[in-house]
């Protein structure tokens, strides 16, 4: 099988690399990848927001399914044109993909599929803003409808910055606070079947003890020792599967990865939202466990055979990853500066751990940061002390000027 992933980050390099070492996969090609990506794929250009152009690469190359990473594709109908090109595409349509695209959308479906989730507000004007922030009160959660990078929520106690936040943008969901950790669930799904993967938990402050401006995900790990047993099934039967069915009833059925994000509150479970692909950095931990070769599953939901295939196996193993960080992040990050110490993690800490690169790229013979977000130091162990351990070790021997990193990944979970 010769496969195509679209994107360039650590998500991305995840895949790549579970890909890879896959005994089915003949070729593997990544547009348009990055440093780390180049070491077990094929790189080559595209503008991954264009669909025949994409679809035309893939022509070219003769693959036998694409895989695309992103949101913003998918958002762009990038799935559609590949689809149309009769390659097997592993991502929803642009219309399924509103359910990331739009959370008003994604509440809409909830409510019609009786999937539990907050109580919400759809705002548009400061009146409409000012009245559901006064009906919830504090703490305020604030989304931007549209896509915004996993940076586009709020949550705070300071009613000016809710309201500042919320007339930057053109559409806002207002809803109400939900107690609880929060856990991701990612599910692949053929528009009828449903296969849930092993749950996750990142972190999404800056800083240590979850201080911080939002980012976009400074670690994670998985499995959850503290998560009900029966967590995987009541979510797939509540959450999921009906969502599922909902968007096939719609017509507008959901194939590829549905991530849905979930917050344990003392009421049960109940979703904060929906992504339509693989989330970052939760993949870097889920795929480290999965057993089962990656392509075949891929293949299956992109052929609407999901259903066929044997259950998934996991390893009993536990996987943290440890995102490393570029000086300013999530304000404007400084780029260009070399990252060394790369060679030595892969001598000294394989196979239990490893780096994926995400903001990266080669210049001038060495590789260089290139992004907010630059690496995800990743390792398994029999148990997530061990995992941490294998992690930071690993991240010592780094170097990357004025980065940053939280210390704290999956302390609290290892003690439990």
């Amino acid at each position: 099988m010769k496969v195509l992933v679209i994107g360039s980050g650590a998500r991305e390099h995840a895949l790549c690399r579970s890909l890879s070492l896959d005994p089915d996969v003949t070729a593997l090609y990544c547009a348009p990848g990055n440093a780390g990506i180049a070491e077990v794929a094929e790189l080559h250009q595209v503008d991954a927001l264009d669909g025949k152009a994409v679809a035309a690469l893939a022509g070219e190359l003769e693959a036998d399914l694409v895989v695309v990473g992103p949101e913003a594709p998918l958002v762009a109908g990038v799935a559609d044109a590949v689809r149309d090109a009769g390659i097997p595409v592993f991502g929803p349509s642009r219309e399924a993909a509103l359910l990331e695209g739009s959370k008003a959308f994604a509440k809409d479906v909830m409510a019609a599929a009786g999937v539990p989730t907050a109580r919400s507000y759809v705002c548009t004007t400061p009146e409409e803003v000012a009245v559901a922030l006064d009906a919830f009160g504090a703490p305020y959660v604030v989304k931007d409808d549209g896509l915004a990078a996993g940076k586009g929520v709020v949550v705070t106690e300071d009613a000016e910055a809710a309201t500042a936040h919320a007339a930057a943008c053109e559409r806002v969901v207002i809803e109400e606070f939900l107690d609880g950790p929060e856990v991701s669930l990612f599910a692949i799904t053929d528009g009828v079947s449903v296969v849930p993967l092993q749950p996750a938990q990142d972190f999404k402050r800056a800083l240590d003890g979850d201080e911080g401006p939002n980012t976009g995900g400074m670690g994670a790990y998985s499995p959850l020792p503290w998560a009900d047993p029966k967590l995987v099934d009541d979510v797939l039967r509540t959450v999921l599967q009906p969502t599922v069915d909902e968007m096939r009833r719609r017509g507008t059925p959901f194939s590829g990865l549905l991530y849905a994000g979930l917050a344990i509150t003392s009421r049960g479970v109940r979703v904060i939202e929906f992504n339509a692909r693989f989330g970052d950095p939760e993949t870097q931990v889920v795929l480290a466990r999965l057993r089962t070769p990656l392509a075949g599953v891929l293949l299956a939901a992109a052929n609407g055979t999901l259903g066929d295939l044997e259950p998934l196996r996991w390893s009993d193993d536990a996987a943290v990853t440890v995102v490393v960080a570029s000086h300013n992040y999530p304000g404007t990050p400084r780029t260009g500066d070399p990252i060394t110490g790369l060679d030595e993690v892969a001598e000294q800490d394989a196979p239990h751990a490893y780096v994926l690169h995400a903001g990266t790229r080669r210049e001038g013979g060495e590789t260089v940061s290139a992004g907010g977000r630059v690496l995800s130091v990743t390792a398994v162990g029999e148990d997530l002390a061990k995992a941490r351990e294998r992690a930071y070790r690993a991240l010592t021997r780094i170097g990357l000027d004025g980065s940053q990193h939280r210390t704290d990944i999956a302390a609290r979970a290892a003690e439990a």
